[in-house]
């Protein structure tokens, strides 16, 4: 892990107060000058962070850029302590940070978006000329994650995800809620290496009743605004949330079984009582809101027919593809790259000998082609793991000649859990903690094997691990710990697109064209994402227009596409960041082909960008300015 240590920078303006060990001049503000928003200055010493009671209050001391920005990470974590763990950051000074959980509760959603106010005040209006490039986009990131999610925090009701990916309508339902992230998390992520471990461990399951019954209370005043999900996600929810109330003696204990043998035993005992008498029952007061509303639900698929539900599509649509454009823009968007991609389909179809019918019922033949499909049962399900195993290996190999920087990467693939595979797509990946204590992780959905092909595995691999999710991860850990930390949708999964599209233009297929047919019918879908994600939310669309839409105009497999849709419904706007991010840093390639010329570089190109870190578009033509004007 890099350490995140100040840039030397010399501070054009300012009473320089004092010199840092590296030489670096320090100014000191008063506290009237920081909470201006340093406008009259170009000096970057800012007024340090420190949570107390869940409020920010101001520190009068004097501070580098990169140590504010640290101290800005940590107030985040402490309202998403998880997160710290995750990263492998909760250690030290921030070592109590494992043993709590996020505030799930009204009161603590408010304390989280006054905490975001007060840091977007701090620097708004700031003179950057001072700053480094790196630390100019680490602002820009900040301001602009921060503006999004307080925008999210001010609609009536939903969950917002502060630099990350899941904004949700419902704050519980059957892909989001604690009662399915921390049996995950705790198995997955907490660390039981020590009899400290142990006493976290513990702390965190005492505390899993006051998040559920934390959500119950968001739950009863979204019902209270007339917010009732539909009556098929409401099906799944309930199905999983019985799931887990039968299931949450395994799924609390279980994980104990790897604590040292001296605290082993007492700590499962206790884990046990907390479960009975806490777990379970906070458990059924979800399940019985959930029943509730179950017995006032429509059938209406979008956000369209919810209160307020336009407003909110707006606001997710730009958080999760860090853009203006509106509903419509992103739906003929959708339907002109679907048309292009089908038109590079149709040869290679014909090729192979479909050549009778559209693009989407040639594909569609093609995926009952018993030479494509795995095993059913547990032997499909080893066959596919050696396969991702065996693409990862290959793609691993290939990355010397795509980028000039390089990272290794621990990527782990794990099957879902079982009671969250009905509800998922079907594969999802991520980075490792930022120490590398946890690995990176691509989780496969293997409720059937039916949902994979040989076609179309090996891109999905690529994108979900290297050069994908976990490769971009990895970068991304070695920024300072707030770039570690906050994600931003459209560079995400449009980063992870154009890693399947690396893995084209390094041979990928060259002697599978089949496979090129996967990959290019996987960015397909990404474009019909666009289509019925906006169509559901937007244009009135039922959930069986938008299965359809996948089915037959793009070939997908009724499987796959029948969690996908019930996945737009309740993560409104996500799925449209992968294509629109995935067409801009192609735009932002072609772009640095036009201005460069022959000083064009493929390596230097890509290195750029994922050295740039995960950042909003805007942001990312920053960066890619800057590759240019180097050269």
């Amino acid at each position: 892990m890099r350490p995140a240590t100040p840039r030397r920078t010399e501070y054009l303006t300012g009473v320089v107060r004092g010199v840092t060990s590296d030489g670096m001049k320090t100014v000191s503000l008063t506290r009237r000058q920081t909470l201006a928003g340093l406008t009259a200055t170009t000096a970057l010493t800012l007024g340090g962070c420190a949570a107390n009671g869940g409020v920010s209050r101001l520190r009068q001391m004097t501070i580098a850029p990169d140590e504010w920005l640290d101290g800005v990470a940590y107030d985040l974590l402490q309202h998403e302590p998880e997160r710290a763990t995750a990263l492998g950051v909760d250690t030290g000074a921030h070592a109590a940070l494992r043993g709590k959980l996020e505030d799930q509760s009204p009161a603590g959603q408010r304390d989280y978006a006054s905490q975001l106010r007060w840091t977007v005040n701090q620097i708004d209006g700031l003179d950057e000329s001072a700053l480094t490039p790196d630390q100019q986009t680490s602002f820009q990131v900040v301001r602009s994650a921060y503006r999004n999610a307080i925008e999210g925090f001010e609609q009536p009701y939903g969950d917002v995800a502060v630099g990350s990916w899941r904004n949700a309508p419902y704050v519980v339902i059957q892909n989001v809620g604690t009662y399915l992230d921390m049996p995950r998390f705790l198995d997955s992520s907490q660390p039981l290496a020590d009899e400290a471990d142990v006493g976290f461990y513990l702390d965190r399951v005492g505390s899993v009743d006051a998040a559920l019954n934390g959500e119950l209370e968001r739950l009863e005043k979204a019902r209270s605004l007339g917010v009732i999900p539909p009556d098929f996600l409401l099906d799944k929810a309930i199905a999983a949330m019985e799931a887990s109330i039968a299931s949450a003696p395994t799924d609390y204990v279980k994980p104990l079984e790897k604590a040292p043998e001296g605290a082993r035993d007492a700590a499962m005992a206790t884990a046990r009582q907390m479960v009975e008498a806490k777990i379970v029952p906070a458990l059924q007061r979800q399940l019985a809101e959930l029943k509730t509303e179950r017995a006032r639900a429509s059938s209406n698929a979008g956000m369209w027919a919810q209160p307020g539900g336009p407003e909110w599509y707006r606001w997710a649509l730009k958080a999760s593809t860090t853009t203006t454009l509106s509903p419509d823009e992103i739906h003929e968007q959708g339907l002109e790259e679907l048309e292009q991609l089908h038109s590079r389909m149709d040869p290679i179809l014909r090729d192979i000998g479909y050549d009778s019918g559209t693009v989407g019922e040639r594909m569609q033949k093609l995926s009952t082609d018993p030479r494509y499909k795995f095993a059913e049962g547990d032997p499909g399900r080893a066959e596919i793991m050696a396969f991702i195993k065996g693409r990862i290996d290959w793609i691993t190999a290939q990355m010397p000649r795509a980028f000039n920087q390089l990272v290794d990467p621990n990527v782990e693939v794990r099957r879902l859990p079982l009671a969250e595979e009905p509800g998922a797509p079907g594969a999802y990946g991520g980075a490792g903690s930022k120490d590398g204590s946890i690995p990176a992780r691509m989780w496969i959905n293997l409720r059937t094997t039916d949902l994979h092909r040989k076609y179309d595995l090996a891109d999905l691999t690529y994108h979900e691990s290297i050069p994908g999710h976990a490769w971009e991860g990895e970068f991304s850990n070695r920024l300072p710990l707030i770039r570690s930390i906050l994600a931003f949708n459209a560079f995400s999964e449009g980063w992870a697109l154009y890693a399947e599209q690396l893995a084209d233009e390094l041979g990928a297929y060259d002697d599978f064209q089949v496979g090129r047919l996967g990959y290019l019918q996987s960015l397909a879908f990404r474009a019909c994402r666009l289509v019925v994600d906006t169509g559901l939310h937007h244009k009135r669309w039922t959930r069986e227009q938008g299965r359809q839409f996948f089915v037959e105009r793009n070939g997908s497999k009724e499987q796959e596409v029948a969690s996908e849709v019930d996945r737009y419904c309740s993560w409104p706007g996500q799925a449209c960041g992968y294509k629109i991010g995935h067409s801009q840093i192609v735009a932002q390639r072609e772009r640095a082909k036009r201005q460069m010329g022959d000083a064009y570089d493929f390596k230097g190109f890509n290195t750029a960008v994922i050295l740039g870190g995960n950042a909003p578009l805007d942001v990312l033509d920053k960066t890619v300015t800057r590759y240019i004007e180097r050269a």
